[in-house]
Parts: C-alpha cells; sequence; structure tokens
C-alpha cells in the first residue's frame, strides 16, 4: 500500500477518534462560556479548517479550550448583563475577530515572543485559579441550582448555602456521567469518553422524558450551517481590553501544545506563523459563528496518540463537526445539562495540578509564592483581571531574579588548569596576592547595575587588590546605563582595573563608549587565565635598580 494512502489512513482514524472527544467537549464549553452549545460546534469547524491550511504544526487541534471558555464568558456576561442572545451573538463575533486581528497585528510586529512572558509557575497557578472558577461555575449545573454570579467566594457562600435544593434526578444523572468519564479514561486514556457518555446521556433523556422530570437539557440546535454574523465596531473599544488577555492566553496555550507535541521528524514550531495560523483562525471564526479559539493540549494529545501525523486530522474533526451540524443537530436537543458539566469538570480538573505545585516549592519558594498569588489574584480580582496578575508577577519575578545577578570570586583549582568561584567547598583553590578576580553573572543593565557596581567595591574593600580584573565571559550583554556606571567606577577606584572574556558584542560596546582607550589593550585580555599568567610574569619580573 502506498506510503500516502496509509498516511491519510491514520490521519483518518485520528481524526475520528479525536472528533469523538473534542465535539462534545466544544459544546460544553460554549456553556462555560454562556453561549449556545451549536457555538461550540462552530468553533470546532470553522477555525480548524484555517489552522490546518496556515499552520506550522501537524497535529495541534485549535478548538475551544477551558480557559478560553471561561475567560470568554467572564468578558460577554460584563459586556451584556442580561443574556440578551442577539446582542450576545454580536458581542462575541466582535470579541472573537478583536482576538484574531490582535495575534495578526502581533505577527506583524513580531510579537512571538510575547508568549514567553508568562513564566511556569505564575501560568501553573493562574490555571489553577482558572480550574477553580470552572469546577464552581459547573457544580450548580451539577445540583440543578441556579446561582447569580457575584464572585468566587460570594458565590461558593451561596452554593453551600442552597445545597438543601439540590435536585436529585439532575444529580443522579451528573454521578452516572461523572462516574462513566472517570471510568472509561482511566482504563483507556484519551478514549472517546466523552462520546460514549453524551450519546448515552442522549439515549437515556429520550427514553426516560428528561424533560417531564425537571432535568434541564439543551433544547432546540440551529440545524444547518452556521449563519453570518458581524462584529458589532460600537463595542470595539469596550472588548479591546479582554480581547488582549484572550489573545495571550490563546497564543500562550497554542504556542504551548504545539511545542509539546511536536515529534523528532517534524518542522520546528515557528511562533510568528503561528500567530497568523491562529489569528487567521479567529478572524475567519468571528464571521461564522464561532466564539475565541487556540491550540488545546488534551485534544492535540489525543491526536498524536491516535497516530496523527499531519492537520487532515483537524479537517476531519471539522468534518464530523459538519456533519453534527447538519444531521445531529435535533437528536442534540435532548442532551442534559448535567451530562455537559460533568464533561467540563472532568476535564477541566486537569488545570489543577498539586503535583506541580509541589515541584515547584521544592526547587524555589520564590516561584511557589508567585504561583499561589497568580491563583488568588484569578480568584480575587476575576479572571481576566488574574490575567494581568499573571503578567505583572512574571515580569516583576524576573526583574527581582536578574536585579542580583550573581558575582563570584574565581580560584584556580590546585594542580589543574581549572577556574571555577572559590567557595567552602573547594577551600584549597589558589588566589594570588594582590590578583582579584571577578566574574558577575547575567546580563548587566540599569536595574541591577548599581547592585553588580556595590558587591564589587565591598569585595574591593575586603580583599585589598592592587589588580582587579572583571571575567565578563558570563555576560551576555552590558546595556549603556550599566557601562556607564562600569566606566565612572573605573575612574574613581585607585585600584588597576582589567577587563577580560568579553564577547564581541560587549567589546564592541567597550570601545565604542572610549572605555577601551581609556584603559588601554594591555588591560583588554582574552579571558581570565591570560590575565592571571599576565599578573603572574608582572610579579616574576625583577624590579628596576
Amino acid at each position: 500500500m502506498p506510503a500516502r494512502t496509509t498516511g491519510f489512513r491514520a490521519d483518518a482514524v485520528a481524526g475520528a477518534t479525536a472528533a469523538a472527544v473534542v465535539l462534545p467537549k466544544a459544546m460544553a464549553y460554549a456553556t462555560v462560556a454562556g453561549l449556545p452549545v451549536a457555538v461550540g460546534l462552530y468553533t470546532a469547524f470553522v477555525p480548524a479548517i484555517v489552522y490546518g491550511v496556515l499552520g506550522s504544526s501537524r497535529v495541534l487541534s485549535v478548538t475551544s479550550t477551558t480557559t478560553l471558555a471561561i475567560l470568554t464568558g467572564a468578558e460577554l456576561s460584563m459586556m451584556i448583563p442580561d443574556g440578551d442572545p442577539a446582542r450576545t451573538a454580536a458581542a462575541c463575533a466582535t470579541l472573537t475577530a478583536l482576538v484574531g486581528a490582535m495575534l495578526v497585528a502581533a505577527r506583524l510586529l513580531k510579537l512571538g515572543v510575547v508568549a514567553d512572558f508568562i513564566s511556569v509557575p505564575v501560568l501553573t497557578g493562574f490555571k489553577a485559579g482558572i480550574g477553580l472558577v470552572i469546577l464552581l461555575d459547573q457544580i450548580p449545573k451539577l445540583l440543578g441550582l441556579h446561582i447569580g454570579k457575584q464572585s468566587f467566594f460570594a458565590d461558593a457562600l451561596s452554593l453551600v448555602q442552597r445545597l438543601p435544593e439540590t435536585s436529585v434526578p439532575t444529580l443522579t444523572v451528573a454521578g452516572i456521567t461523572l462516574a462513566a468519564l472517570i471510568g472509561m479514561e482511566r482504563l483507556k486514556p484519551h478514549s472517546p469518553a466523552p462520546l460514549v457518555t453524551v450519546a448515552g446521556a442522549i439515549a437515556a433523556s429520550w427514553l426516560l422524558d428528561f424533560g417531564v422530570r425537571g432535568i434541564p437539557t439543551v433544547g432546540p440546535i440551529p440545524q444547518g450551517l452556521p449563519g453570518l454574523t458581524l462584529p458589532d465596531p460600537a463595542l470595539v473599544q469596550a472588548l479591546l481590553p479582554g480581547a488582549a488577555g484572550i489573545a495571550l492566553m490563546s497564543f500562550a496555550e497554542s504556542i504551548a501544545a504545539a511545542r509539546a507535541f511536536v515529534a523528532t521528524s517534524d518542522p520546528p514550531i515557528e511562533a510568528n506563523r503561528e500567530l497568523v495560523a491562529t489569528g487567521a483562525a479567529n478572524l475567519a471564526g468571528a464571521f461564522l459563528g464561532a466564539m475565541p479559539a487556540g491550540g488545546g493540549t488534551s485534544q492535540t494529545g489525543v491526536v498524536r496518540a491516535a497516530g496523527g501525523r499531519t492537520q487532515t486530522a483537524s479537517l476531519v474533526v471539522a468534518a464530523a463537526a459538519l456533519a453534527t451540524m447538519l444531521v445531529l443537530a435535533p437528536i442534540l436537543s435532548l442532551l442534559p445539562h448535567a451530562t455537559l458539566a460533568a464533561v467540563v469538570v472532568v476535564y477541566s480538573v486537569g488545570l489543577i495540578q498539586p503535583g506541580e505545585f509541589r515541584a515547584i516549592v521544592k526547587v524555589r519558594q520564590m516561584e511557589f509564592r508567585w504561583a499561589v498569588i497568580a491563583a488568588i489574584g484569578v480568584l480575587v480580582f476575576g479572571t481576566l483581571q488574574g490575567i494581568v496578575v499573571a503578567v505583572a508577577l512574571s515580569l516583576v519575578g524576573l526583574a527581582i531574579q536578574t536585579a542580583r545577578p550573581t558575582v563570584a570570586v574565581i580560584g584556580r583549582k590546585r594542580g589543574a588548569d581549572v577556574l571555577r568561584p572559590v567557595s567552602p567547598k573547594h577551600p584549597d583553590d589558589e588566589t594570588l596576592d594582590g590578583l582579584l578576580i571577578v566574574r558577575p553573572v547575567g546580563r548587566l543593565y540599569f536595574a541591577n547595575a548599581q547592585n553588580v557596581g556595590d558587591k564589587i567595591r565591598l569585595l574591593i574593600a575586603q580583599h585589598q587588590p592592587r589588580v582587579i580584573v572583571l571575567d565578563f565571559s558570563r555576560v551576555p550583554d552590558i546595556e549603556y546605563s550599566a557601562l556607564k556606571m562600569l566606566q565612572e567606577g573605573i575612574r574613581r577606584t585607585d585600584v588597576a582595573v582589567w577587563l577580560a572574556g568579553l564577547n564581541p558584542g560587549v567589546l564592541d560596546m567597550v570601545r565604542r563608549s572610549g572605555l577601551g582607550e581609556e584603559l588601554g589593550p594591555d588591560r583588554l585580555l582574552f579571558n581570565a587565565r591570560v590575565a592571571m599568567q599576565r599578573y603572574q610574569d608582572m610579579q616574576d619580573k625583577p624590579a628596576p635598580d
């Protein structure tokens, strides 16, 4: 059998398997956003096709995700508090179009690196907060309760107070669905468990007439292709901040999932191309009723686990979504809301990763504190504001880490040509009397230049050297403010200063600033070894009569 035919068959099987998982989840995520379940199908249809044509990942599945759904719901609920269907649809189209436009604009400005501005610990905390918000949002649906949304802690209190009003029939449906989902996932991960449970719930709803028994169902779903939905220009300004946060998370999730599942034989993931692909996917989806979309780890994992090799698998998912819209829409109207809520709970609880928190605290307690604060930020300030908290924490953490770089005193291992930081672990390391070799580590810039300078001055006062060598072999770059501070410090000190180990970029900065001329070529040395040998030669040279 030709390899091309075999590859297509593998992708078709992977796509069909993924569709069995993705479509029920997409409908469930639409309910998280407060939108009709049909919107989930539209999101699994249009964006998947556009990304499949433009994306750089061979297996990334672009539809809705739990994070994007909750962020979308938060923005739409603020914009259309009364939930008017027509206005909500226009607001959703406007929001999705803005997300797409921002992603494309980010590509034009070459801002693919922005996705790296949220550190892994902070993202872990942010997602944990999102997971808790989603769980609290879905639990009332599992219990057959309706709770007016206020804030996380107020909603949690309302839920506890109204527990006696729980609907036993609705809770029974939810419990059976949860048991089936969890059982199938444990027995066979990445199985079509959502499809099986959704089909079973629909059959039970039809046979037992859930509507009569007071168990809420989805209700009528429009059959056929999605209609044209135009964004509302009047909403652009109000939706802009929220769209920026959703665009950031869409790209961050997409690039993370794409990188996580890239195979060694796959082409590299191109961040800027991903911006174009996800941006175009959202722009196209906006006009056809989709909510903001992005690549998801869980659905991409299903594609890879099922043997998917190319974006043909995503096109098969889109085809399955189309078939569902055209044929199965009347049947889906029987689907219980409790079943959709159970699907959301099972596939959102993974956002809360206690093991990851334990791993972080084991390595660095400061990053653990950032993760906890990010989670609390989502619960206290809300999901969209939580993005701002997450980015701000990441930047503050970066600033703190880089503002206090290591400044090590360098010695030579006794009996070997090895230079290394002096430490109590190596008490026999040699240093030369009158020579102090100091090695800063990291980029020197305005925020840490004063700190580095203070450390060097303390070392000079402690060691009283005749010559100090600044070993810049671990300094990739030196910013103008730091360079000027270095220049002024050298002018003021009575100690002879040599510079060693400058990379070409730093050396060029030193020369263009005039510092190189002030020092002279004899005090710009290739590395610390050369500096040490030069100092020894000077000491061995007999003094003139």
